[in-house]
Formats: structure tokens, C-alpha cells, sequence
């Protein structure tokens, strides 16, 4: 009588101490400081997403550098020889390439972070954690291959005789407000593409589409002044204009149109984390 007794107490403790977990609920719940309690998981699938990229590949992780150096030949050729398009006194090749580097973080962000809830479904399926670890992983992943690239960079401003101004110290910031453009764009599609699969069949022509909206090989200067709020609305025309001037010194970005970009990518961040905290209680369901 006495064992069975004992046995009830702890039972009853353990019962006690039991917490369950479960994802947030309505608009408000977004429980962010989650993020800290799992950041060893986070770190996790950052390298996690790292390796898989280059898994199983010859040159690893040159890819980082050949991918932009590629793209960098070909804009040279098209419009920097045949279209002669203008490029603030700055020779073409490093122009672009300059452009080219936020642009790839951008690209590879979003390709990565789209499918993240899907490619992790075994784990979502089965036990709790902050879901939007996915999508934030595979955004920040593309970190490493920025960095690999960003030396490409230094060694061209060498050749090119090119010193960077005190404008230089704007980099970090500006490599923030890009990073917060491509998570916000990503909490978006990558909630969306739990829901509806169609999504990721839509975003290598989506990503092709803003290449050219962007100005990564020619000049935001080419398009009419009329025009010029319009173009801002496109955030990373800012994020990328304000690359060339950090590193370049060329024409500092029209403050009105940053100022547009900005708006634009705080109003998607935060509508962003709100529908994705909004949906992320059916995606154990749906996935």
C-alpha cells in the first residue's frame, strides 16, 4: 500500500512538472524569445543548410565565388561592352560585381528559406520548436558565401585602385537592412509554400524577373526621375545602390528613395512575422 502510494506522488510530481509546448496562438502570441532558449538548434540548421549546399560537390564551396564571377563576365560583355551601359566612372567589371554580391545573398536567401518548412517537415511533424528557425536558417546560411565572395571584392578594388570612403562604415548597416529584406520576403513565401506548393515553382522566375528590376547591371540613374519613387518601392534597389556607394564611392543613394525601401521592408518584416506566427499552428497539419 505504501509502494503504490509513493508510486502516485511521483507521478503527480512528474505531472507537475511537465510543460507542454505548443505553437503560438492569434496575432499577438509571437513568443520571439524563443529564439534564444533554441539557439544551439538554430546554429544547427544554419551549418546544417551550409553542408547540404555543397554536399557531394567537386569544387565545394568555389561555387561561392564562381556563381557571381560568372554572372559578372556575362553583364560585362552584354551590357558593359555591346550596350555600353554607364557606370559613375567605375570600371564596369567591379561595378556590377559590387551589385552582385548583395544580389546573390538575396537570391540565395530566398531559394533557400522557401522550402525550408517543407524540406523539415519530418521534424516539425514530431516535436515543437519555433518554426520560424526554418526560414531564418536558411536566409542566414548565405552568410558564409557572402563572406568567400566578399574577398573576390577586396582583391578587385586592389586591381582597380579604387579606396574606399568613410562611407565604408555604412556597410554593416546596410548588410542588416538587406538580411531584413530577404527574411522578410522569406517569412512570406516560405508560410505560403507550406500551405500551397505552388509557391516554389514560382520563384526561380520570380528571382529572374527582380534581377532585371534591379539595378545590378546598370545604373538606378538610367531610370527617369518620374519614375524614381516608383522604382524605390523595389527594396533592394536601395539595399544595392547603397553596396556600390559603401564600397565604390559612387553617387550616394537619393535619401527619398532609401527612405521608400525602408518603409517597404519594415511594413513586410513586420506583416511578415505576424502571418507567419498567424499560420504556424496549422503547419504540423498541412505539411
Amino acid at each position: 500500500m505504501t509502494d503504490s502510494k509513493g508510486k502516485m506522488q511521483d507521478l503527480a510530481s512528474q505531472t507537475q512538472n511537465h510543460i507542454k509546448m505548443s505553437p503560438s496562438k492569434g496575432w499577438v502570441s509571437l513568443r520571439l524569445g524563443e529564439l534564444w532558449q533554441y539557439r544551439e538548434l538554430f546554429y544547427f540548421f544554419i551549418w546544417r543548410d551550409v553542408k547540404i549546399r555543397y554536399k557531394q560537390t567537386v569544387i565545394g564551396g568555389l561555387w561561392a565565388v564562381v556563381q557571381p564571377l560568372g554572372m559578372m563576365v556575362v553583364f560585362s560583355l552584354l551590357f558593359g561592352g555591346l550596350l555600353n551601359a554607364p557606370s559613375q566612372g567605375i570600371p564596369y567589371p567591379i561595378f556590377t560585381y559590387a551589385a552582385l554580391l548583395p544580389w546573390q545573398l538575396f537570391a540565395t536567401g530566398i531559394q533557400s528559406s522557401v522550402s525550408s518548412l517543407v524540406n523539415d517537415r519530418a521534424v516539425i511533424t514530431k516535436v515543437y520548436y519555433p518554426r520560424i528557425i526554418s526560414p531564418c536558417a536558411g536566409v542566414l546560411s548565405g552568410i558564409v558565401e557572402f563572406a568567400v565572395a566578399f574577398i573576390i571584392l577586396i582583391g578587385m578594388m586592389f586591381y582597380f585602385k579604387i579606396v574606399p570612403t568613410i562611407a565604408i562604415l555604412t556597410l554593416p548597416l546596410l548588410l542588416i537592412i538587406l538580411l531584413a529584406t530577404v527574411l522578410s520576403i522569406s517569412l512570406w513565401l516560405s508560410a505560403l509554400n507550406a500551405l500551397y506548393r505552388d509557391i516554389q515553382y514560382t520563384i526561380p522566375f520570380l528571382v529572374q524577373i527582380w534581377l532585371f528590376v534591379t539595378p545590378v547591371a546598370y545604373s538606378s540613374g538610367l531610370i527617369p526621375d518620374r519614375w524614381q519613387i516608383l522604382y524605390s518601392v523595389n527594396p533592394m534597389a536601395g539595399v544595392i545602390e547603397g553596396f556600390r556607394w559603401a564600397l565604390l564611392g559612387t553617387q550616394i543613394p537619393s535619401w527619398p528613395n532609401l527612405l521608400m525601401s525602408l518603409i517597404v521592408v519594415l511594413a513586410l518584416l513586420v506583416t511578415g512575422v505576424f502571418f507567419f506566427k498567424r499560420v504556424e499552428k496549422t503547419f504540423a497539419d498541412v505539411l
